[in-house]
């Protein structure tokens, strides 16, 4: 049995194996794994990285494949010290060779679609993580504050950053999230979202510190197996991105409130959910905790709202997630500003990132010891916190700076299937700024002039798009964030 104080996660995972070594940990299609057996093979991938020759401080690249071997790689490396450069493994070529090229990893793992120049990705299915043959060495003194993970941002505003992530950031965010949400050790969740995002490897370390079973399902697109999972299994909480929900609700309507008896909880993030989409939540699981997050990468889970209890602040976007995290709206100077006015979101806590792996991406990037989050809002007389949207894509028409979200909110409002909206020069020159508006059409019969007839009743004049355009789809990251910059391309 492992010992290792610098990890809060691993600590625990041997805690649990100790006192529920039977209990199961993970469930693998028909794979169960308890916690002592996930301790022994965690064991054995240490040893089989060391047999490699890596060794504390080096850097691995993992492809987050949802399978149990990536989960006791992943672990190895913190056992060891070694970091973890985790990519989506459908991530493209550029992408994945930008990542190499400034982290120059050791080694790389897992199933990639596409090739990386210059490295040879050893698939999880040519180790042998059950040789217990393969002993591990004795492991080196660690600390918390060690890096254990290198997450890279979606650059939905520019270059992906890669966010240094500690032993101490990474147990700080589930801890939080765990105090919020209330998972322990009797719950069984339903894993579909990606683990090579935040969110996804987040649940991942909230499941095990609680000591709770994790169920891996491959992902949403198939809603009869994750439905069938929901049953069989018995879970009792998932995550889910917006653009799921959505994706849930219209291939199924309704049917998942079959499950409202069961689920305790459900937790949402990565992106903005409409206010009716919240109260449809609140109708169809009126007993489950519906807990939305705040945060990014570099402040996971910052902070939370649930619905049942904000049911008069549902546009909100929460409080810090627990005593240990704290938040505050600055202006471009970094002073604070009063409640109630718009300035920068800024936190501070045991769950932020204290560098980017580049130090130029440091420019910037803090206010003293504040993160700049790059978002816009304010902190209402209520004390909750509310988004007005990314400051690089706010819109400034003539000197008012217009949020992209409120405009897609108003036009969505009116039936159009999706839209996004960034800010344009102004045609006559006068306001600097126009919005301008990419629509879905979907089965929507109004033209042009007939929404922005419709949207004079719902936002003021300047924040009426001045141009409009017909578009296929509107480009998003995987988690469902619009890729405005795209737009203005």
């Amino acid at each position: 049995m492992f010992d290792a104080p610098h990890s809060h996660v691993l600590a625990s995972i041997a805690a649990h194996a100790t006192s529920a070594p039977d209990k199961v940990a993970l469930v693998d299609n028909d794979a169960r794994v308890t916690y002592s057996q996930l301790v022994a093979r965690v064991e054995n991938a240490a040893g089989l990285l060391q047999a490699m020759g890596l060794h504390r401080g080096d850097r691995i690249m993992l492809a987050a494949n949802k399978e149990a071997d990536f989960i006791y790689l992943y672990l190895a490396a913190h056992l060891l010290g070694i970091v973890n450069v985790v990519v989506d493994p459908s991530a493209p070529a550029d992408r994945l060779n930008y990542i190499t090229g400034i982290t120059r990893p050791a080694a790389a793992f897992g199933n990639t679609v596409n090739p990386i120049d210059g490295i040879r990705v050893i698939a999880f299915g040519d180790l042998d993580l059950d040789n217990k043959a393969i002993l591990p060495l004795p492991l080196p003194s660690l600390q918390s504050s060690d890096v254990a993970d290198i997450m890279f941002t979606t650059g939905t505003t520019g270059r992906p950053k890669g966010v240094c992530l500690t032993h101490d950031n990474i147990a700080g965010s589930a801890c939080n999230t765990n105090g919020f949400i209330g998972t322990k050790s009797s719950d069984i969740e339903a894993l579909a979202l990606p683990l090579s995002h935040s969110f996804g490897l987040g649940r991942l370390r909230c499941v095990l510190i609680a000591g709770a079973t994790l169920v891996l399902v491959g992902n949403f697109a198939n809603l009869k197996t994750f439905f069938t999972v929901l049953d069989t299994e018995k879970v009792t909480g998932f995550g889910m991105v917006p653009a799921v929900w959505q994706y849930i609700k219209r291939l199924s309507g309704n049917r998942i409130a079959r499950f409202a008896g069961q689920l305790r909880y459900i937790e949402i993030g990565s992106a903005a959910l409409p206010i009716e989409d919240k109260r449809l939540l609140m109708e169809l699981f009126p007993k489950t905790r519906i807990c939305m997050h705040y945060g990014l990468t570099e402040a996971s889970r910052a902070m939370f709202t649930e619905f049942h209890q904000s049911q008069d602040h549902l546009d909100a976007i929460g409080r810090p997630a627990s005593q240990l995290v704290e938040a505050c709206v600055l202006d471009e100077q970094g002073g604070a500003v009063p409640d109630g006015a718009d300035g920068e979101i800024c936190v501070r806590g045991n769950m932020v990132t204290h560098t980017y792996f580049l130090p130029q991406d440091n420019d910037g990037a803090f206010y003293g010891d504040w993160f700049r989050t790059g978002d816009w809002g304010h902190r209402g007389h209520d004390g909750l916190f509310y988004l007005t949207g990314r400051k690089k894509e706010l819109i400034n028409v003539g000197g008012e700076k217009v949020s992209p979200g409120a405009i897609e909110e108003a036009i969505k409002s009116l039936g159009i299937a999706d839209c996004a909206c960034v800010g344009v020069p102004d045609p006559k020159g006068v306001l600097g700024e126009v919005p301008k508006a990419f629509l879905v059409k979907g089965n929507c019969p109004m033209d042009f002039e007939e929404i922005k007839s419709n949207l004079l009743t719902k936002l003021p004049p300047h924040e009426v798009p001045v141009e409009w355009a017909w578009i296929d789809a509107i480009p998003r990251t995987s988690s469902g964030k619009i890729q405005r910059l795209k737009l203005k391309q």
